[in-house]
């Protein structure tokens, strides 16, 4: 099932287009990585969902609908810049906000005190937002875009000025709003966390989606069948003891024994490693090396960017 569609969005601005032919799908009661360097498209593309801005080609869909103004209650929205009114009591901020939102105000409450304890700022209810540390304020801005329970939620580098024990509370909020029927559109640089929380991932660079599907399907895709080996035995290169073909990469002491890191090629699977390698060696650990998605991101951005230059390579050519 699909909460939200973008198909063939474009989205240009006086002398610059953010987004270019943009098509995602974002499966419901999923989290969903919204990837790119600086000055992507994300932040363009985020404002099309919340109809901050509207595309000039291309269409939207929420619940299978085409999106409309009656929608923005079913979504939640934090701002990578935060905004709360620094004079006003945090207790009779979020209250209001709540209302904004359209939760009776014995509901907001209640829901309130819960949230308030959970993030342990109950303490704060009285003080004025400028009287809390940025961190602070950043838990009141969460709490807020969370407390209507909407369909959808974006939220735009979450743990930015968070230490680690509160990145953790907060991943671990995010986890429960997912298990609770939540769907989340999460747009950082870390990559980490990526890894961590999210099961599909769009990434954009310069306007264009050039990457998407699942987290485990794409780092399958990226792999390089390469292995890392460490072993005792064989303080030498292992290399004369490969399948043919094959490419020692690294070959390093490690713990009393080695680590040999090994790319396979011409079709040759590990248990073809294994059994090259047994007769020489005493092997006491064997794992794949799979790439991160810092790896992939790079990588893929990197790619994009050869491509470019070298479209406008053969463009410029053709034109001489």
């Amino acid at each position: 099932m699909i909460i939200f569609s973008a198909r063939n969005v474009t989205k240009r601005y006086a002398n610059h287009t953010a987004l270019s032919d943009v098509s995602i799908d974002i499966p419901r009661q999923s989290i969903f990585g919204l990837l790119g360097p600086n000055g992507a498209g994300k932040t363009s593309f985020i404002r099309i969902i919340n109809q901050i801005t509207g595309p000039d080609e291309g269409e939207l869909l929420f619940n299978n609908q085409k999106l409309a103004p009656r929608h923005a209650e079913h979504i939640g929205y934090l701002p990578e810049e935060r905004g709360l009114y620094k004079k006003m009591k945090v207790g009779e901020q979020a209250l209001y906000l709540a209302q904004l939102k359209g939760v009776k105000k014995h509901d907001a409450l209640r829901k309130l005190r819960i949230l308030f304890e959970k993030f342990e700022i109950q303490g704060w209810w009285n003080r004025k937002v400028e009287e809390l540390s940025k961190g602070m304020q950043q838990k009141v801005q969460f709490i807020v875009t969370i407390i209507h329970e909407p369909d959808l939620l974006i939220f735009d580098e979450p743990f930015s000025g968070f230490d680690p024990i509160n990145v953790n509370l907060l991943k671990e909020e995010i986890l429960d709003l997912q298990r609770n029927g939540s769907t989340i559109i999460f747009s950082t640089h870390n990559m980490e966390s990526v890894e961590e929380l999210c099961d599909n991932i769009a990434l954009i660079n310069n306007s264009h989606k050039i990457l998407d599907g699942s987290v485990k399907e794409i780092k399958n895709r990226y792999k390089t069948n390469t292995y890392s080996i460490t072993h005792e035995g064989l303080q030498g290169s292992m290399q004369p003891f490969l399948p043919a073909g094959a490419k020692l990469l690294s070959h390093e002491p490690e713990d009393n024994a080695y680590r040999s890191v090994i790319k396979l090629m011409n079709g040759h699977n590990p248990n073809e490693l294994l059994a090259s390698l047994l007769p020489h060696v005493t092997i006491t650990g064997m794992s794949e090396i799979i790439p991160t998605m810092n790896d992939i991101f790079i990588q893929t951005v990197r790619s994009a960017g050869m491509n470019n230059v070298n479209q406008t390579t053969d463009s410029t050519t053709l034109n001489n």
